[in-house]
């Protein structure tokens, strides 16, 4: 198989006159003075600047190896250190190429300045040169050897065992610290931490975290922060707030700073923590409870990175990246009106929607384990269950009764509490028992009588009717309400159903209906059709 190697004129190291140019080690002319590497072609690349002196590293090259066929090219690159220019001529050189599938193709990246040398890097590694590396280098042993030696370079990382195994290694480390290092195991929940994971380390856009109360969204943005402080990608620091705490005048100063006298009590100047945020990370937690005027300020904010504050004639800049947590439908408040569209547009670029702990179960036990180390940690005291304990306490918290409304602030809790009760450091099933029933009294929530029902229906005969039944009845009853008459109200409330039907009586569908209640339509103002279809 016939070796063609492409390369660039090196002004300094490839240049040389009078004879004691062949005493020292010249990169290109070494190519063809390696014993086991015999050159079919080499295809010379000259800026144009450079194309007579190139002429007698030619000579020399044919002197060597007159077997080597040498083509010389002139590139037009006006400035050799201007990344785009060198690019540009050596992606148009590349793209142009004749190549055939029987010959190997080597890329010489010796020569030539490190822009250059990058370039040849980038288009080998992309496959517009269809070829391997080659780094030919001086002799190191001391002999003065004009020859040197040659190395080439496989850019096929999975070929290298120890490097892919080094990156398997980092990116599970990655994830195992946005994770806190618990060994999750719901796959829904790995598969979008992953993502995140990757999201992270490539891009500066706005972030938003959704999902209830306690899911876990502060921790996540701050171990998102960590990740990428560490990495370099900000030099910041991180900047947390609760935008269910901003009020008013306060938001806007607390937010974007003021100067002094800007209201009442401002007795000096104040940044905001916008700007405390600068080249950080800013995590606004429930920004669905952000005003309106405070949306707007936003937007310009993370549009131009620039901000007006209270009472300043003057912008201020920051550039942050922003991480929202919101468990609103932040789309539903955009329909009513009480947040900026353009705003959800503008953070909405990566959305994740962290689930409830009740919709993990499976990671209960590894997120109870984490809290007691954590609890160990924090207190210096080691606490551990009983096996019986640790098995009435598991059997308990995967159990429907178990609702965890508040999610794993419900479950810190209840470890904190039940570390604290334990009697030499144990958790009892006493202690456990306990536990038991606080948490149901806590989640206990009284079941209301829907109000509507009373009004048709007095306190005995709800109390008789299964709460399934309530529901519905309630439902069908708004109905009623809203319609003229009884088909329609039947129309609306058995529209699938009726489909199937030949002649559909919607009507008597459900009087029958109210019927097993004791209602009648004529408590609804509900007249009669003529026509069900």
């Amino acid at each position: 198989m016939e070796t063609h190697v492409i390369g660039l004129y090196g002004p300094t190291l490839d240049a040389g006159q009078g004879r004691k140019r062949w005493e020292r080690w010249r990169p290109t002319v070494s190519l063809l003075q390696q014993p086991d590497l015999q050159v079919t072609r080499l295809d010379l690349l000259v800026t144009s600047a450079y194309t007579s002196h190139a002429q007698r590293l030619t000579e020399d090259m044919q002197q060597v190896s007159p077997g080597t066929a040498i083509h010389v090219h002139e590139l037009e690159m006006e400035d050799p250190w201007d990344f785009e220019g060198v690019f540009a001529a050596l992606h148009s050189f590349a793209t142009d190429y004749d190549y055939r599938d029987e010959i190997h193709y080597l890329v010489h990246i010796t020569t030539g300045t490190h822009v250059a040398q990058i370039c040849l890097f980038l288009l080998t590694e992309a496959r517009y040169f269809p070829a391997q590396l080659i780094q030919t280098s001086p002799t190191r042993n001391g002999r003065r050897d004009p020859c040197g030696s040659y190395q080439i370079i496989d850019l096929d990382l999975s070929r290298y065992d120890a490097i892919a195994t080094r990156f398997g290694k980092e990116t599970e480390a990655h994830r195992s610290h946005l994770k806190s290092g618990i060994a999750t195991r719901n796959a829904h929940f790995n598969h979008m931490i992953d993502e995140i994971e990757l999201v992270a380390m490539r891009s500066q856009a706005p972030i938003l975290l959704m999902g209830p109360t306690g899911a876990g969204k502060s921790q996540l943005a701050k171990r998102l922060y960590e990740l990428k402080r560490s990495k370099h990608q900000l030099k910041g620091e991180f900047v947390e707030v609760n935008c269910s705490t901003l009020r008013g005048e306060g938001a806007m100063s607390a937010l974007f700073g003021h100067t002094r006298g800007a209201f009442t009590g401002a007795l000096s100047d104040r940044p905001g923590l916008l700007r405390l945020a600068d080249r950080g990370l800013l995590f606004l937690d429930e920004i669905g409870e952000l005003g309106l005027d405070e949306q707007a300020m936003l937007l310009r904010a993370l549009e131009d990175g620039r901000f007006l504050p209270l009472g300043s004639d003057r912008e201020t800049e920051s550039r942050f990246q922003l991480i929202a947590g919101t468990n609103r439908d932040l789309w539903h408040c955009v329909a009513q009106g009480a947040f900026r569209e353009d705003l959800l547009a503008r953070i909405n670029t990566w959305s994740f929607e962290l689930p409830a702990l009740r919709d993990r179960l499976e990671d209960l036990e590894p997120n109870l384990q984490y809290e007691l180390a954590k609890h160990a940690q924090s207190h210096g005291v080691n606490v551990r269950f009983n096996s019986e304990a640790y098995r009435d306490f598991l059997k308990f918290a995967l159990s429907a009764e178990a609702s965890w409304t508040g999610n794993f602030r419900d479950l810190n809790a209840a470890v904190q509490r039940m570390a604290t009760l334990a009697p030499s450091g144990r958790i009892t099933q006493d202690v456990v028992a306990g536990e038991i029933l606080r948490l149901k009294r806590n989640w206990r929530a009284p079941e209301p009588d829907p109000p509507l029902l009373l009004n048709y229906l007095s306190e005995e005969e709800i109390e008789a009717i299964d709460r399934f039944d309530r529901i519905q009845l309630t439902e069908v009853i708004q109905v009623c309400q809203k319609s003229r008459t009884l088909s329609e109200a039947g129309r609306h409330l058995f529209q699938a159903s009726r489909l199937k039907k030949k002649n559909p009586n919607d009507a008597d569908r459900l009087r029958k209906y109210l019927q097993r209640f004791g209602l009648s339509p004529s408590q609804f103002d509900l007249g009669h059709a003529v026509n069900d279809l």
